[in-house]
Formats: C-alpha cells, sequence, structure tokens
C-alpha cells in the first residue's frame, strides 16, 4: 500500500512538473520529432503505420492547431502553423505517404490532411507551403490498383470544399494543361475525380460526384477558369460518350429505350441499385444535365458544346446516317429520351441546334419520320413529338413557322375575301363568321361536299357522334351543335348520299378527276362568313356516318375529348410563353413564290394521306404530333391546320383538305368489306381489350378507320377549346 501511495505521488509530481512549463509549440514540435525519429531509429520495414504511434501523433499534432487557432482566432497566426508552414512539414508528410513506408502511411496522410482542411478555419489553400503539398497529394489520388480509394474521396471533398469557401484558391489546386495536352493526357484534381465516379464502391463514386457539382458551382472567376482554361467540359462529354460506346446494339428494345423512364444521377449509388450500360448512360447524363442547370450559364454553354461536339456530332450523327437500319432505330429512341429527360437550357440549346438547325441530321431526321421501316417512322415521330414538348422557340420556327409566315398557301380569292373581312384580327378570325346564311339555302361551301349521311331529310350524322344527343335528350354540345340536333342537315353533310347510289362510285381511277377531290378544292370563289358552330362541324362531319362505330359501344362523341384537348393547349399555351408570338396573322406576302409547306408539314400530309395502309401505332403517332402542332396559339398554325374554310392555293394542300380527300378514299374502300358494322364493331373492342379474335382480313384498314373517327372529334375538341369563351 505504502509503494502505490509512493507510485501515485511520483506521477503527480510528474505531471505538475512537465504540463505547466511545456506550452503547445513545444509539445507540437515534440510530436513531430517523435514522428521523424521512427524513420531513424526503426529498421523494420513491413511493420503496419497502425502498429506505431504515428496516427495517435498526428492527431495530437493536429488538435493543437485547432485549439491554438481557437485560442488566436482565425486573423492571427499561432506559432505552431507557424512552425508547420516554415519547415514544410506538409510536405513531408506528402513524401512520407507517396513512399508508403511504412505500410499503410499514405492513408493516414489523406486522413491528416482532410482533417486539417476541414477543421482550420483560417484560408490556407493560397499558401504555397500547402497547395504545393495538397496539389503533390492530388496526384497520387485515383491511381491504378489504389486501396485508398475512400481516403481519396474524402480529401478531395475536402479540397473542393475549401475551394467553395475561398474561390480564388482554385488558381492555386487546379493545374491548367497546356493547350497542346489533349483531355485524355491531362491529370491533377478533374481527372482524380472523374476516375473516381467510376468506382465499385458507391460511396467513393457520390463524394466524387459531389466535388465536381461543387467545383461547377464556383461563381466569378473560377468559373471563367473551368470554362476557358480546364479540360471540364471535354472530361464530362468524353464519358458520356465512353458509356454510350458501351450500350450494346443487340438483344436492345427500342420502345424501352424511347420510354427510359428518369434516372436520377446519385440513385446508381445507392446499395441496392442495379446497374447496366444503359442505366449508367442515363444516369451520367442526368448528372450532365444536373452540373449543367446548377452551374453559371457561361460554364454551362461550354459544357452542353462539349456534349454536342464530342457526343452527338461525332458519334450520334454518323449513326443516323448508318444504313444499318438498328442503329438508326436505336440512335433515334435514345434521342427520344435524352430530349424528353434534358431539363437545363444549355444543354437544349444544343439538343435542338443538332436536331433543327445542322441541315444534314434535321433534313435526315425529317425524312426518317417517312422511312420505309415503320419502326423508324414511329421512331422518329415520337423525336418530333418530344421536341414539341420542350419549351424552345426555334423548335416550331425551324419545323413548321419559317415556311407558313409567306401566307404563300393562299389563294388569291382567299386575299380579296381577306380584306374586305378584316375586323377581327384574332388567329380564330375565319372561324368567327356566320356561314348559316348561304349554306343552308343551296349554295354550300365547298368544304361543305364531304362525308356526311346525305339521305335527304335525315337528321344530322353528327347525332351519332354525339352518343347521347337522342332527339329528346340533346347533347351537352348542343350549343355547339347550332341548328344540326333540330333536324337540319349538317352543313358539311350534302354529297356522299347521292354518290353512294352511284354505280360508278366504287371505280377509284376516278377519284383524281373528280373536281370535289382536286387539289384546287378550297380555291374557288369566296367563302360566305362562317361560325364558330361550323368549324367545330366541320371536322366532326368528315368521317361517313357508315363508318363510324363509337356509338356502337356508347362511347361519347368530341365532347370526351374536350377535357384532354384543354390539358394540351393549356400545356402548349404554357411552352409558348416567352415566345412572343403574333395575336394577329401577319399580311400576306406579294412576291410570287411558290409555296412549300416545309418538309415536317410535307411528311406530315403524306403520311396522313396514307393512314388507310398503315400501322395503328404509327397512325396513333401520327396523329399526335398532328395533334399537338393544332394545339399552338399561334395564328398561322391555328389558320393553316384548323381552319376548314381556308382559301388554298391550286395545289395546295392544308390538313383538311388532305382529311377531305382521304375520305373519299375511304368510302370507296369500305365498298369492300363486308359486314363493315359488326367488324368495326370487334376491332374497336379489340382495341378496348374486349375482343381477342379480330380476323386476319381488313384489320389494318378497320382500325384506321377508329382512328380517324378519334383523330376527327380530337380536332374538333381542339378548334373548340381554342375558340373565345364567349363563341363557346
Amino acid at each position: 500500500m505504502e509503494a502505490f501511495s509512493k507510485l501515485t505521488s511520483a506521477l503527480f509530481q510528474a505531471l505538475e512538473t512537465r504540463e505547466p512549463t511545456v506550452d503547445l509549440l513545444d509539445s507540437f514540435i515534440d510530436h513531430w520529432k517523435s514522428i521523424t525519429n521512427y524513420y531513424i531509429e526503426t529498421t523494420d520495414d513491413s511493420r503496419p503505420v497502425k502498429q506505431t504511434e504515428i496516427p495517435w501523433r498526428l492527431k495530437q499534432m493536429l488538435d493543437i492547431l485547432v485549439y491554438e487557432e481557437k485560442q488566436h482566432g482565425a486573423e492571427q497566426t499561432g506559432p505552431c502553423i507557424d512552425y508547420l508552414l516554415k519547415h514544410k512539414l506538409l510536405e513531408t508528410l506528402c513524401t512520407l505517404g507517396k513512399a508508403q513506408y511504412p505500410p499503410g502511411m499514405v492513408q493516414q496522410v489523406f486522413l491528416f490532411f482532410s482533417r486539417f482542411l476541414s477543421q482550420m478555419q483560417k484560408h490556407l489553400l493560397q499558401l504555397l507551403p500547402v497547395y504545393r503539398p495538397v496539389q503533390k497529394l492530388i496526384g497520387l489520388c485515383a491511381l491504378p490498383g489504389s486501396q485508398t480509394e475512400k481516403e481519396e474521396a474524402q480529401f478531395l471533398l475536402v479540397v473542393c470544399s475549401r475551394v467553395k469557401l475561398d474561390p480564388n484558391a482554385l488558381t492555386h489546386i487546379l493545374e491548367i494543361p497546356d493547350q497542346s495536352q489533349s483531355s485524355s493526357q491531362t491529370s491533377g484534381l478533374l481527372h482524380a475525380l472523374l476516375t473516381l465516379t467510376k468506382s465499385q464502391r458507391a460511396s467513393v463514386g457520390l463524394k466524387a460526384c459531389q466535388s465536381l457539382l461543387t467545383l461547377s458551382g464556383l461563381q466569378g472567376e473560377p468559373w471563367e477558369i473551368l470554362s476557358e482554361r480546364s479540360h471540364l467540359g471535354a472530361l464530362m462529354a468524353g464519358q458520356l460518350r465512353e458509356l454510350h460506346s458501351v450500350i450494346p446494339l443487340e438483344g436492345l428494345d427500342s420502345g424501352q429505350l424511347q420510354n427510359w423512364p428518369h434516372t436520377p444521377w446519385s440513385s446508381q449509388f445507392s446499395e441496392s441499385s442495379a446497374s447496366d450500360h444503359v442505366t449508367n448512360f442515363f444516369s451520367w447524363f442526368d448528372f450532365l444535365d444536373h452540373m449543367m442547370r446548377e452551374a453559371p450559364q457561361v460554364l454551362a454553354v461550354k459544357l452542353a458544346q462539349s456534349v454536342h461536339q464530342l457526343w452527338l456530332l461525332e458519334v450520334v450523327e454518323p449513326q443516323l446516317q448508318n444504313t444499318c437500319e438498328q442503329s438508326i432505330l436505336l440512335s433515334t429512341s435514345l434521342l427520344c429520351a435524352v430530349v424528353r429527360l434534358v431539363g437545363s437550357s444549355a444543354m437544349l440549346d444544343q439538343l435542338v441546334h443538332f436536331l433543327m438547325m445542322s441541315s444534314p441530321v434535321s433534313l435526315l431526321l425529317l425524312q426518317h419520320c417517312d422511312h420505309i421501316s415503320d419502326q423508324i417512322s414511329m421512331a422518329s415521330l415520337s423525336l418530333v413529338d418530344e421536341l414539341l414538348q420542350k419549351p424552345h422557340r426555334d423548335i416550331l420556327d425551324a419545323l413548321v413557322l419559317t415556311f407558313l409566315k409567306s401566307r404563300g398557301y393562299l389563294s388569291p380569292n382567299a386575299l380579296v375575301h381577306e380584306d374586305s373581312h378584316r375586323c377581327n384580327p384574332s388567329p380564330n378570325a375565319l372561324l368567327h363568321k356566320d356561314i348559316t346564311g348561304d349554306s343552308h339555302r343551296g349554295n354550300p361551301s365547298p368544304n361543305a361536299l364531304v362525308l356526311g349521311e346525305t339521305h335527304r331529310g335525315n337528321p344530322s350524322p353528327n347525332a351519332l357522334v354525339m352518343g347521347d344527343s337522342d332527339r329528346g335528350n340533346p347533347s351537352p354540345n348542343a350549343l355547339v351543335m347550332g341548328d344540326s340536333d333540330r333536324g337540319n342537315p349538317c352543313p358539311n353533310a350534302l354529297v356522299l348520299g347521292d354518290r353512294h347510289t352511284d354505280e360508278s362510285y366504287g371505280d377509284s381511277d376516278g377519284l383524281e378527276e373528280d373536281p370535289f377531290f382536286s387539289d384546287s378544292l378550297f380555291s374557288s370563289a369566296p367563302l360566305p362568313q362562317s361560325s364558330a358552330a361550323d368549324a367545330v362541324n366541320s371536322f366532326l362531319c368528315l368521317v361517313p356516318v357508315e363508318v363510324r362505330s363509337a356509338h356502337l359501344l356508347q362511347e361519347g362523341g368530341y365532347e370526351s375529348y374536350v377535357h384532354d384537348a384543354h390539358t394540351l393547349v393549356t400545356e402548349c399555351r404554357s411552352l409558348s410563353l416567352s415566345c412572343d408570338w403574333p395575336l394577329s396573322l401577319p399580311p400576306h406576302c406579294s412576291e410570287p413564290k411558290v409555296f412549300f409547306e416545309g418538309h415536317l408539314l410535307k411528311v406530315l400530309f403524306d403520311r396522313l394521306g396514307r393512314v388507310l395502309e398503315q400501322p395503328y401505332e404509327l397512325n396513333l403517332q401520327l396523329t399526335a404530333v398532328l395533334s399537338r402542332l393544332s394545339s399552338f396559339d399561334h395564328p398561322l398554325l391555328h389558320e393553316y391546320l384548323l381552319n376548314p374554310f381556308l382559301h388554298t392555293h391550286q395545289s395546295t394542300r392544308s390538313m383538311f383538305s388532305v382529311l377531305v380527300r382521304l375520305m373519299g378514299e375511304l368510302v370507296q374502300r369500305i365498298q369492300n368489306v363486308p359486314n363493315l358494322p359488326d367488324k368495326l364493331l370487334n376491332a374497336r373492342r379489340n382495341l378496348m381489350g374486349l375482343e381477342h379474335s379480330l380476323g386476319t382480313e381488313h384489320v389494318t384498314l378497320l382500325k384506321a378507320v377508329i382512328v380517324l373517327e378519334e383523330f376527327c372529334k380530337e380536332l374538333a375538341a381542339i378548334t373548340f377549346v381554342k375558340l373565345p369563351l364567349d363563341q363557346q
């Protein structure tokens, strides 16, 4: 007991005599000398660093530095930090770590630097004794076969975080490559981070991505360094290109690729995430898109331009020009998903420039909408549809408006008529006139010679379209239908009843010679004024009564499309808010010039004229694009696509005239289909999943008829929704 008391007394005496007399600097130097003495005294090269005092000594040194800074404040420099800077302790530590002696030393060095930079409040990265060893330590990151990825990722994240607090330090940390160096030859911070994003360890990849986002979000002069003097854009786009190159062409479903869901970039780092080549590609694209949204505008543009050059031009364009249909199909499907998923304005600009402004690609894309392969045509039409859903003015300008602005589609008679009725400057001016005066007194408009039921004295064919519009239970659309529910014939339904009994009716060779179906159909005498109801009825009356089948399943008329049409029109209006479109139609260009509707409308009209021969899915995509175009509020689009009373120039098509000719062909073709109502009913039930057996005869024609019936109702609903409230 006495011996124990003496020992305790001796320990207390030692503490009392040592601690008060040894200040922080002496203690700091003592710890450092203990580390250096290890290398002088130890001869065992195989002893791991964790079995030595080095980790504990480094921790004590860091604690002293942090404590000293708290005592002196961040504005003043204490003697310990002065000693560290003057004697280049960080430089020495970096050298010891690079030598990997003792084994595992580099891990301890990474940990010390990470804690030192994160815990010290003073901005130290602009000091030469600090940033030089930091640069050297960055050079030890992301080396092949590295066993310290976790510590490296943490160290680089801390460095980027400190740069965010002190942006001017970026010039000291980022190694600016020579102009002669390519992006593949660069090293340093960016290269190390990009390499670590590919790590098999999720936490490492996540921290590397967070570091890149931290750097790209810097404000002020640093983003100029990143955008102008570094290879950041080339490195990021190169990674996208590399991931795209490993996507297999074989065994990949184009439909799945086209409808690929949003893949958040951070999801790839979750432990449960399944990784494949396509997922990795879209995940990295989302990361690039996120970076461009967060980065300053100049840097975002540089990044997007790099993607444009290194991926779109050098990789995607050759694939679109390839003669291999599988390559074209998958590239187009991939672009569909990319356009749909892109969110940054800088990347959208480059995509639009590539797809719309680049002559070879834009023409090729529109030609592919009418490709011999139905799959390629569908994918190309889907890509156009995706582009139309993006808030970018140049899309509609390049595709349509540039060709319509001269209004060269108008006939001279239409110009005379327009001059005499220029009292309503709205886009719907031609739809707000009153046609009832002449059209019901034996002088119908040329558009009135269409495909309704013309048995004299029968009620309007729209009664069947309306579903519940029995005579005793008027449809809710009675206001729109005008007089059609009161026994008067539809203003557009005059001809096919009489033509139906004509012996020459089934002769398809006479179609082109019939003046009703001539190209100058809408270029005759000026039309009388039309009402809003007639504009809606014109589309409803296009479909012959004998091929209508919606009422057979108690499906509604066009009113069932009004809600969806309102949603579509509202969406299109929101997309065009920044376009500053005119409210009225521009004056007609007086210079004589052959009108060309543009490559897109030409392809769409050509395809629309072949609806009866095309697959059901292709027809759905085609009509979806036309409906979306019709829903935009630009007066030129409204006039050219939704005005059934438009006076077009000879040999010039409008969507309504194409539909008129198509209905004429339809009436001729259905003569060869026995039991047409039953077959249409079975086809409609089959499309609804109610009937599994459809047979093999006339399947394409039957489905096309149903598509046309629904498309005309959709156009009527869009026309109705776009009318001013007082006209509804």
